[in-house]
């Protein structure tokens, strides 16, 4: 498997890792009492992106690591996945 192929599928957990992450302790502007005139209240009272960025890469990083061992080194794929869930029919 190519470098281009691993980081694409790295790229691919990383960015659907970060819309899992995203909520994870944001607080609204209502919630908060601090509304921004021009602002919705549900919007994030404070936004920690660099905060939100460094725990998608570890999450995505622990993923990507664990599909790289199972899929690359182990040689499991998709039919051996099924294989394990039951038999087919």
């Amino acid at each position: 498997m190519s470098a281009f192929s691993i980081f694409a599928v790295y790229f691919i957990i990383w960015w659907l890792t970060l819309f899992t992450v995203l909520p994870f302790g944001v607080r609204t502007q209502a919630e908060e009492n601090e509304v921004v005139p021009g602002s919705v209240e549900s919007a994030p009272a404070r936004f920690r992106g660099l905060r939100v960025v460094l725990i998608t890469t570890v999450i995505a990083g622990l993923i990507h690591l664990g599909w790289y061992v199972l899929s690359v080194k182990l040689g499991y794929d998709l039919d051996a996945i099924f294989g394990f869930i039951g038999p087919r029919g």
